[in-house]
C-alpha cells in the first residue's frame, strides 16, 4: 500500500481561523492514524495580499495547536517555472491553448469577461493567458469519502484559465501540479471546494497522473445556523490562546466539529483520537460552533492540570494584568491557584477571580451589602477581629474554629458570620472557601480589611 500523504495548504493572506484549523487538524489526525505524512504548503501566489507576517502567524498557530508537519514547507511562488513547464506540456498535447482578453473586456480585478483563443505568434506583444480545454461531452465523477459518489457534466464547466496573463497559475492548476509533486494521496478540505474537484480531476487525467482520494468536510455554522463569523465568538486561533484556551482543549473541540469517536464522549485525549480517527465517521451535515461548549471543554482540561502546571500557565496572565509583580506575589499566587482551579473556564479568569488577593478592597458588592451588611453586623465583625488577633497560627483550621465558636457563643448560624466576613475581606459574595482564602491572605491583611469594613459600616450609619 502507498504511504498516506496529506497536506494543509493555507494562503498567507489572513489569520488561521476555526475552519482552516479544523481542516488542518483532520488532515493531521488522518496522517497520524495511518502512519503517514502531514505536509504544509503555503499558497502565496496572491502576491498583493500575501505577507510573511501572516505566514509566520499561521505556522505559530499550527505549532501551538500541536499540528507539526513532517517535511520542508512547499511555497508556490518558488515554483512558477514548474507550472509554466507543465502548462506548455498541455499546449503541446492540444489540451490547453493561449488566449487573449482585450483591454476593454478586463474587469477591475484584472480578469477577463471572455478570453479568446489566439495564435501566440500573432499576439507576441500581448499578455496571454493559458486555458485548459474541457471536453464538451461526458461526465467527471469521483467517490468522496464523506459524501459518496458525485457526478458533474463536463459541458457545465467550459474551458478554464490555468495560467493568467501575468504568469501566475490559477488555483485549480497549481494545486494539481503541487499535489502530484508532493505525492498527495488524500485531499481533505472544506465542502466549498467540491465545484473545483472535477476541474482538478480533468487536469490530473490530462497528464496521466494518479488522482488522489477526496474528502470534503462539512461547513461550520454558528448556533443560529448561519455562516460562522466573529459575532458567534469565532476568532483567529491565537486569539483563543490569548484569552486562556489551552491548545489541547481547542484541539479536542475542533475535532468534534463534524467527527465523533462514536460513544458520545466530549473529552477525548489526543492519542486516543489518533487511534480512533476515521473520515467515514465525519458527518455530511454542517457542524455547529458553540463557544460555551469550548469554554466548558477548556475548564475540564484546566482541572486535569496539576496545580504547578496551572500556576505556570496562568502566571503570565496575572503578571500582564499587573497583579503579580514580586517574588512574594508569585508565591502567594502559587497558593491561590488551587483555590480557584475549579472556578475558572479560561486562564484569563484568574485575573478577575484573584484580584482581591493582590489589591485592597475598594468597594463591596451592592447586593451583598443589602443581604449581609445588616444592622448589628459590625459588632460581630469586631468580636471576630478580637479573636483573630489572638491567634498564633493563622491557618484554615484555626480560622474555622474561631468563626464557628463565635457563632455558637452568639447563638447565630455560622453563615451569619461567614457571609459578611467574605464580603469584608474580598468585596464579593462568591469565591473559594472562606477559611482557605483567609489563610492565603494572611492574618494582618484579613484584620486590616475587616477593620476597614467596620469603619465603612459605621460611617454609613452616621
Amino acid at each position: 500500500m502507498k504511504e498516506v500523504r496529506v497536506r494543509f495548504a493555507p494562503s498567507p493572506t489572513g489569520y488561521l481561523h476555526v475552519g482552516g484549523a479544523r481542516t488542518a487538524l483532520y488532515n493531521w489526525l488522518f496522517a497520524r492514524n495511518r502512519g503517514g505524512k502531514f505536509l504544509l504548503r503555503i499558497e502565496n501566489t496572491d502576491v498583493k495580499r500575501s505577507s510573511k507576517e501572516m505566514e509566520e502567524y499561521i505556522k505559530e498557530a499550527m505549532l501551538w495547536l500541536g499540528l507539526n508537519w513532517d517535511e520542508d514547507i512547499v511555497y508556490q511562488l518558488d515554483r512558477l517555472e514548474i507550472y509554466r513547464k507543465y502548462a506548455n506540456e498541455l499546449i503541446e498535447k492540444g489540451l490547453a491553448y493561449y488566449c487573449y482578453t482585450p483591454p476593454e473586456e478586463l474587469n477591475k480585478e484584472g480578469g477577463g469577461v471572455e478570453c479568446f483563443e489566439v495564435n501566440p505568434d500573432e499576439y507576441r506583444d500581448k499578455p496571454l493567458a493559458i486555458k485548459f480545454r474541457v471536453p464538451n461531452e461526458g461526465t467527471t465523477e469521483f467517490d468522496d469519502i464523506i459524501r459518496g459518489h458525485i457526478t458533474f457534466q463536463n459541458k457545465d464547466h467550459g474551458d478554464f484559465v490555468i495560467v493568467r496573463s501575468d504568469g501566475i497559475p490559477t488555483y485549480n492548476f497549481a494545486v494539481v501540479v503541487d499535489d502530484h509533486y508532493m505525492g498527495i494521496t488524500h485531499v481533505i478540505r472544506g465542502e466549498d471546494h467540491i465545484p473545483n474537484t472535477p476541474k482538478q480531476i480533468l487536469v490530473y487525467r490530462a497528464f496521466g497522473w494518479d488522482v488522489p482520494e477526496f474528502a470534503h468536510l462539512p461547513m461550520i455554522l454558528g448556533p443560529d445556523k448561519k455562516r460562522l463569523s466573529k459575532r458567534h465568538g469565532a476568532t483567529s486561533v491565537l486569539e483563543y490562546r490569548d484569552i486562556g484556551i489551552l491548545p489541547e482543549a481547542l484541539f479536542n473541540f475542533l475535532a468534534l466539529l463534524g467527527w465523533s469517536p462514536g460513544d458520545n464522549r466530549e473529552i477525548v485525549p489526543k492519542e486516543e483520537m489518533i487511534k480512533l480517527f476515521d473520515l467515514k465517521r465525519v458527518g455530511k451535515r454542517a457542524a455547529v460552533f458553540d463557544l460555551d461548549k469550548l469554554y466548558w471543554i477548556n475548564s475540564e482540561y484546566i482541572r486535569m492540570k496539576s496545580d504547578e502546571e496551572l500556576y505556570e500557565l496562568a502566571l503570565p496572565f496575572v503578571e500582564k494584568a499587573g497583579l503579580v509583580k514580586t517574588e512574594a506575589d508569585r508565591e502567594k499566587f502559587r497558593k491561590v491557584v488551587p483555590l480557584l482551579k475549579e472556578r475558572v473556564k479560561l486562564l484569563r479568569d484568574f485575573v478577575d477571580l484573584s484580584e482581591y488577593f493582590f489589591r485592597d478592597v475598594e468597594s463591596y458588592d451592592e447586593k451583598g451589602v443589602k443581604k449581609h451588611f445588616k444592622a448589628g453586623v459590625e459588632e460581630r465583625l469586631k468580636l471576630l477581629v478580637e479573636r483573630l488577633e489572638k491567634l498564633d497560627r493563622f491557618d484554615e483550621k484555626s480560622i474555622e474554629e474561631v468563626v464557628r465558636s463565635l457563632a455558637d457563643e452568639l447563638g447565630v448560624s455560622a453563615a451569619k458570620i461567614i457571609h459578611p466576613t467574605r464580603l469584608a475581606v474580598t468585596g464579593r459574595t462568591f469565591g473559594p472557601g472562606l477559611f482557605e482564602l483567609m489563610a492565603v491572605l494572611g492574618k494582618d491583611e484579613c484584620i486590616k480589611r475587616l477593620k476597614h469594613a467596620i469603619k465603612w459600616l459605621e460611617e454609613r450609619k452616621s
